[in-house]
């Protein structure tokens, strides 16, 4: 593992924030010269420590309002049933985040949708249809105070 200086932990503040910034307008603010802020964040991606950039979508502006987390059971505790279950969420738009967790259930998936209606059709004509699922808790947003996504 690459050992990070503050130089290192700074360029990664500033590039999760705002992943488009310039190199020059980056080297500024860690106090580099751009060609060695350049290497540095080449040197991040090439060690895998930066994996990508992304755009930060208002799914609100999109229509998908509704967020809900959802822990899920399975009736079976196998390595095939948690890869039949996985397969089966990747598959389904509505599923922003798939998380295997440890405790009393197996799963925690981030669902986006419409609204409380086509969240009903998600957790009744897809989560109810899969054989590995043995429980599911809903836990509906009403507000996100802290979304470092966003």
């Amino acid at each position: 593992m690459k050992k990070l200086d503050t130089i290192d932990e700074r360029i990664l503040q500033v590039l999760e924030n705002e992943g488009r910034i310039s190199n020059s307008d980056l080297a500024e603010i860690v106090g580099l010269s751009p060609s060695a802020c350049l290497r540095r964040v080449q040197e991040l991606e090439k060690s895998k420590i930066i994996t990508g950039y992304r755009a930060r979508i208002n799914r609100a502006k999109l229509g998908t309002s509704f967020t809900a987390y959802i822990t899920v059971g399975l009736s079976v505790h196998t390595k095939k049933s948690q890869k039949d279950f996985e397969m089966a969420i990747a598959e389904s738009p509505e599923v922003i985040e798939c998380h295997n967790v440890t405790g009393s259930f197996e799963y925690i998936l981030r669902i986006e949708t419409t609204d409380l209606v086509s969240y009903k059709t998600f957790h009744t004509e897809v989560l109810g249809t899969l054989p590995q699922v043995n429980s599911i808790s809903t836990y509906v947003v009403l507000e996100s105070p802290k979304d470092l996504r966003k």
